[in-house]
């Protein structure tokens, strides 16, 4: 494909769409400034590209790739039980009975987690049960309050269109409300991946018995190796990127509909 210098021109006016080609060149030429920046601002803080690289071989034959495996089940599993528990709640939603209860539970988001570490350790002990309860509490909140934000959105005429088409309310609720918006709550699923990978660190630590990234990062951090720390970083960054991309992809295969009509694609 020719390459359209007018074309290129277009990626740096407001609301314009550009071609893959393009996108790919900007994405190329933006990696290699970035790249350009570190190599050449390196100094007595932060570490050159080569001693990360460095650092990143020194880690992975002390075992990264196994506290990589071991993160990344943890926030997989925490996963999976913060989708079940926020969905299902967010569904009940339009019980008005439970909408308050719910709606409670929302507010959560604005506790520290210190708070709730204490109460959950003396109730599971420490341990892997911990890990994913303090994961999955930290996630499932604000999973919560955007599925409930949504739904409360829908319009009453969808409701209305349902009961012309002779469905039950429990039959609206599946079709409007389950099925319609579930490239909404994959994207929810993918936003809260990444609120995972953030607080992975802080669950790890308090519970280190089968280690992760998090502790590893810790006791990095703690002897103050910065080339270690940002191989680490880089490698978190990189696995979470993977795992993004494949949740992105999984909702571009169930609801092809959610990329209609968008002014960036």
């Amino acid at each position: 494909m020719k390459f359209n210098l007018r074309e290129f021109s277009r990626a740096f006016v407001p609301n314009q769409s550009v071609s893959p080609m393009v996108m790919r060149i900007l994405i190329l030429s933006q990696v290699g400034i970035l790249i350009g920046a570190w190599t050449v601002s390196s100094g007595r803080l932060l570490p050159t590209p080569s001693e990360v690289i460095e650092a990143f071989n020194r880690l992975w034959f002390d075992g990264l790739g196994h506290e990589l495996w071991t993160s990344f089940n943890l926030n997989l599993e925490a996963l999976a039980w913060t989708t079940l528990v926020s969905l299902s709640l967010a569904y009940l939603t339009v019980v008005p009975g439970l909408r308050s209860l719910i709606g409670l539970l929302t507010k959560l988001r604005y506790m520290s987690m210190i708070g709730f570490s204490l109460a959950f350790m003396l109730w599971l002990g420490a341990g892997h049960s911990l890990k994913v309860v303090m994961l999955s509490f930290g996630m499932s909140v604000f999973f919560l309050t955007g599925m409930a934000s949504e739904i409360a959105r829908i319009d009453k005429e969808e409701y209305d269109h349902a009961r012309t088409l002779r469905m039950g309310e429990w039959r609206a609720v599946l079709e409007i409300v389950v099925i319609g918006r579930l490239d909404v709550a994959i994207e929810l699923v993918r936003q809260n991946a990444a609120i995972g990978w953030m607080m992975l660190t802080m669950v790890e630590v308090i519970s280190r018995s089968e280690g992760g990234i998090g502790v590893l990062l810790y006791t990095q951090n703690k002897y103050l190796r910065i080339d270690a720390i940002v191989a680490i970083q880089l490698s978190v960054l990189l696995l979470a990127l993977a795992q993004d991309y494949v949740i992105g992809l999984l909702k571009r295969v169930l609801c092809p509909h959610s990329q209609l009509g968008l002014a960036r694609r």
